[in-house]
């Protein structure tokens, strides 16, 4: 089987991680080995799983920003489960560094399916991480949009509050968090701080 590279991304709240968990549920129904990562830092709801804003899980390994590479994938599954998976998947992509996209091209050259799922854009409406180069070498991208809170329009903008107010832009990038610090919103609605 060739392998292939697809991209899920969006707004917060945008259903990436639902989107990542549906593709691989389809997988695990039809017998195939999945391996899902996701990064170090994203501990929201747990280490061992991905779960979504809606509580559903599916079980993950934890790998370090700033490690993606063929050798630690071996490192924490092991070379036969690496071997022996069909599918390879990394949520939260946008919180990996540069080495996610030649791991993925390694893992596609391999014959793996892997999926990213991931922000395409910081709250200041910056290209997020590595996510714009898995887009461009990506076979397919799907871009998720969320309902805008204030006016129910498609939402493509992760909107960050700090005390109710935009947070600046130049605030750190990355802080994880939930609907407690975000909001989804449409271009027009969306304020840069």
């Amino acid at each position: 089987m060739a392998g292939r590279l697809e991209v899920i991304t969006g707004c917060m709240f945008s259903g990436k991680t639902e989107e990542l968990i549906r593709r691989l549920e389809r997988v695990r129904i039809a017998h195939g080995n999945i391996l899902l990562f996701k990064p170090t830092i994203d501990d929201r709801y747990g280490t061992d799983a991905v779960v979504t804003h809606y509580g559903r899980r599916f079980d993950a390994h934890l790998l370090p920003p700033g490690e993606e590479s063929r050798a630690k994938l071996i490192d924490i599954v092991g070379r036969n489960a690496l071997n022996d998976s069909t599918v390879v998947a990394f949520d939260e992509g946008n919180f990996f560094s540069d080495k996610l996209p030649p791991l993925c091209e390694t893992l596609v050259n391999m014959g793996k399916r892997v999926i990213v799922a991931g922000l395409d854009l910081t709250f200041a409406g910056k290209p997020f991480g590595p996510m714009p180069t898995l887009m461009a070498l990506a076979d397919t991208v799907d871009k998720l949009h969320a309902v805008c809170v204030k006016c129910g329009q498609p939402a493509t903008r992760s909107q960050r509050l700090i005390d109710g107010k935009p947070a600046p832009a130049d605030d750190v990038v990355i802080k994880i968090g939930g609907s407690e610090v975000y909001e989804a919103r449409c271009r027009d609605c969306y304020e840069p701080g």
